[in-house]
């Protein structure tokens, strides 16, 4: 194995552990619907986030944008192959937790997503996929385009589905119940 092609072997490698992972933890593999779909528009549904892309697949994109912007100063450091290998561990670690009992019940109790059992496996893998994606991506735009991307993708979903990366983040941390209540529609 060259030395070059090592950290997408990692990259591979993250994936099939992630996906082991979340079935030792009890993630159903695809949706108990039976099928799989590319897209699911319904945030309110027993079928969000358990087909391959939904209305939360932005935030993915968006991580791997954020991820590729912390990793740059080590750029001259750490080539591109081994900074997507960390971006992607980063985020199975994150798709592992976020599946964790523990933040379940926290999605439950503080946002409005009453009704969140967890991500299939199949929608987890396509989560890391997205922020690889989005990995790329920023590689390919300039700062500013980048910069357009996670405004854009942040103004949509808050638009259209009430929530987003940001307001994600500080309901899990610090909920507030006029954004709960904004998202519900009071």
């Amino acid at each position: 194995m060259s030395r070059t092609a090592r950290p997408y072997w990692i990259v591979l490698a993250t994936f099939a552990v992630a996906a082991l992972w979340l079935l030792w933890a009890g993630r159903v593999p695809i949706c108990t619907c039976g099928y799989i779909k590319l897209w699911h528009g319904q945030t309110m549904s027993s079928e969000n986030s358990q087909h391959l892309s939904d209305w939360y697949t932005p935030s993915h994109i968006l991580h791997g944008i954020l991820f590729y912007a912390a990793l740059w100063p080590f750029a001259r450091r750490i080539g591109f192959g081994w900074r997507l290998a960390i971006a992607t561990a980063v985020e199975a670690a994150w798709e592992m937790i976020e599946n964790s009992a523990w933040i379940i019940e926290r999605y439950r109790a503080v946002t409005i997503s009453l009704d969140y059992y967890g991500d299939s496996v199949v929608n987890s893998l396509a989560d890391i996929l997205a922020m690889v994606a989005g990995f790329y991506l920023a590689r390919a735009l300039p700062v500013w385009a980048s910069i357009l991307v996670i405004v854009g993708f942040e103004a949509l979903t808050m638009w259209i589905i009430r929530d987003g990366l940001a307001l994600n983040i500080l309901m899990l941390i610090y909920p507030l119940d006029a954004i709960r209540d904004w998202q519900a529609g009071l």
